[in-house]
């Protein structure tokens, strides 16, 4: 146990005189640790890049499944209400025709909806107001900035 101290003060301790050619060799160990740390780095962001990789991957995969399933169960349910159409009226021309109907509703629905959203989006007042937004953000940051710089001025003028 006694030499196991002796051997650790001595590797704890610095030599009390290092020649030139220790401190060369200490700067090569400094470059190698350097090159080591940042090659693990890397690896590690190579390592990261392939997981966010494989993860879009399996998001699109996953959407994919979501559609599917989504335009299943709308073919389902638009099914189920042909039969429950057809039951009522008794004619499944009938039910066929009031389901094409309901679609067309819904689709020229959707169509002014959406008009009526890029209508709201491109108005004057809109676009107005945005500018206005964009100008106040711009002058409270370059307020925010002369701050900053006339503080760090104060401080300089201080040391």
């Amino acid at each position: 146990m006694h030499e196991e101290d002796d051997s650790l003060r001595d590797a704890a301790a610095p030599d009390p005189a290092p020649s030139s050619s220790g401190l060369l060799a200490e700067i090569g160990q400094l470059g190698r640790a350097v090159k080591r740390l940042f090659g693990a780095q890397l690896h590690l962001l190579a390592a990261e890049l392939g997981l966010a990789r494989s993860a879009v991957s399996w998001m699109l995969l996953a959407g994919l499944a979501a559609t599917v399933a989504g335009v299943g169960f709308g073919l389902t349910m638009l099914g189920l209400l042909g039969v429950v159409l057809a039951a009522w009226f008794g004619s499944w021309i009938w039910a066929l025709l009031t389901l094409a109907v309901l679609q067309v509703l819904f689709l020229f629905g959707s169509i002014l909806l959406f008009r009526r959203c890029m209508h709201w989006m491109s108005l004057p007042v809109t676009r107005s107001e945005w500018n206005a937004m964009m100008r106040d953000t711009l002058r409270k940051a370059e307020t925010d900035v002369a701050a900053e710089r006339g503080q760090g001025n104060r401080e300089e003028g201080r040391s």
